[in-house]
């Protein structure tokens, strides 16, 4: 069986610099749903037009946008690049440019010109779950989001703040934490599965 090795992280980019290169259904796929996990990520983005619900959500966010077309310049002092446009050359050429540099880059639609990918995710309060289909199915992803959405209860966030207050009252080197906190929440799922 293949296998999925990515190894996943989850980034404060509202500390990172992003920078999307396009404007058009994908450029702004990619923005809704960085700003939709992330409103406060810091995006700019270049592109020579921009669709006007791309302009709408980017002035809404504060989206420093350059109507422009891409050049490398563009890169400078971005830790993160997601290349959006229409035109393979100048997407390849965005990947290359960034390898150069060594900043991390995903070209839309194109996994070997992918360091990471924009996978699903649910949000629910401080519980955040990505999915991954190593880039062979979004839409596969896109329908597990949908289930977690589901499954995943509204009030999970008020285990999560109880459970950090508990951990602040255990006693003990991390080890007897851990366990301690290992012990209390398999009793949580043993109880919810009978």
């Amino acid at each position: 069986m293949e296998r999925n090795e990515l190894y996943p992280i989850f980034l404060k980019v509202s500390n990172l610099k992003i920078l999307i290169v396009g404007g058009g259904n994908v450029a702004l796929e990619k923005l809704t749903f960085l700003l939709k996990s992330s409103p406060n990520a810091q995006v700019e983005m270049v592109s020579p037009m921009f669709r006007e619900e791309t302009v709408q959500l980017a002035k809404s966010a504060n989206i420093i946008m350059h109507e422009d077309t891409y050049n490398p310049n563009f890169l400078n002092g971005k830790h993160l690049v997601v290349a959006t446009t229409d035109n393979v050359a100048v997407n390849e050429q965005v990947y290359h440019d960034c390898r150069e540099r060594s900043i991390l880059v995903n070209v839309a639609d194109n996994p070997p010109f992918c360091d990471f990918y924009m996978g699903g995710i649910v949000t629910k309060g401080n519980v955040k779950v990505a999915i991954s289909t190593n880039g062979k199915s979004p839409t596969t992803a896109k329908r597990l989001r949908q289930f977690f959405e589901d499954v995943i209860p509204e009030n999970i966030d008020d285990l999560v703040k109880n459970l950090n207050e508990f951990r602040k009252t255990i006693k003990g080197d991390f080890e007897e934490k851990v366990e301690t906190l290992n012990e209390f929440t398999k009793g949580l799922v043993e109880k919810k599965n009978k």
